[in-house]
């Protein structure tokens, strides 16, 4: 059977044709430009899937660096203060030997080892209300604004730890307890500094007092190793993130950007598709005496 083929027909074929050319050349034209695979999900549903969860997951890894970023501050923080807090109390050691001397050191001597034992007393305390952005990073959770009062009482939450998630399985505490670290009321480190003043305007002799001395610069050291693993700990957590986010970030890019020099060479390609069947198309489809008679 011999199948009848119209004017009409073929041009209705060609413009077919022609309009899927089009269409494939403004494609990769949106690609070259966009350098994007596709502008939409529904040009490619399973590679937009697999997009979303990459970003998601992106988007995942980006807030667990920001909270190492702030852990990071914290032990920094805390790590600081107790570095400046042992050496007033390393001071503080060295003028309580000065004053146990009591052939040496009249009264106006001592007097002035007194004073300066005071002054290292009120700097204690201001480490130990130690804040960052506001927050005490001596007494966990609380609001109170200082991790200490005056009278040496602890501001601090029992349980109220700060703590930061480093990834979906691990979390880390970023503060340090003030109680533990300089001691509460009549057994802190001030009060211990307030005592060897008043033994010193009495006239006792403060040799006794090294041993108290000594076990709070103990207690400081061990809090201060406890805050530096934990700073290690949250520095492998970052270099950690940093090699999951390239990894995500180039699986990303292998499913949502475009080779750029393929891209061009398929464009180029395809104008010369276009052009090759805008020429044969006009070629073919001359027009007829009829088409200039209607």
């Amino acid at each position: 059977m011999i199948s009848r083929v119209t004017g009409t027909g073929m041009t209705q074929a060609a413009m077919r044709h022609l309009q899927a050319n089009l269409s494939e050349l403004s494609r990769l034209q949106d690609q070259a430009t966009s350098q994007r695979a596709f502008s939409a999900p529904s040009d490619d549903p399973s590679a937009a899937a697999t997009t979303l969860g990459l970003h998601a997951e992106q988007r995942r890894v980006e807030q667990y660096a920001r909270n190492v970023d702030d852990g990071l501050a914290w032990v920094t923080t805390i790590d600081t203060a107790i570095s400046a807090a042992t050496a007033l109390l390393r001071r503080a050691r060295d003028l309580t030997v000065q004053g146990s001397n009591d052939g040496a050191l009249d009264a106006t001597a001592k007097e002035a080892v007194a004073v300066e034992l005071e002054g290292i007393r009120a700097e204690l305390l201001a480490k130990a209300n130690t804040t960052l952005l506001g927050r005490t990073v001596f007494a966990g959770t609380s609001d109170a604004g200082a991790a200490f009062a005056p009278d040496y009482s602890f501001n601090g939450v029992p349980g109220g730890e700060v703590v930061r998630r480093l990834s979906e399985s691990a979390t880390v505490r970023v503060d340090a307890d003030g109680a533990e670290v300089f001691g509460v009321g009549a057994g802190s480190v001030f009060a211990l500094l307030d005592g060897i003043v008043a033994d010193l305007r009495a006239g006792v002799n403060t040799g006794d007092r090294l041993a108290e001395v000594d076990a709070r610069l103990t207690t400081m050291l061990s809090a201060q190793g406890a805050v530096g693993a934990r700073q290690s700990r949250i520095e492998r957590a970052r270099e950690a993130q940093v090699a999951d986010s390239v990894s995500l970030e180039a699986r990303r890019a292998a499913v949502e950007d475009v080779d750029s020099v393929e891209v061009l060479v398929r464009l180029q390609a395809q104008e010369l598709v276009y052009r090759s069947a805008l020429a044969v198309t006009g070629r073919v489809l001359q027009p007829s005496l009829l088409e200039y008679l209607r």
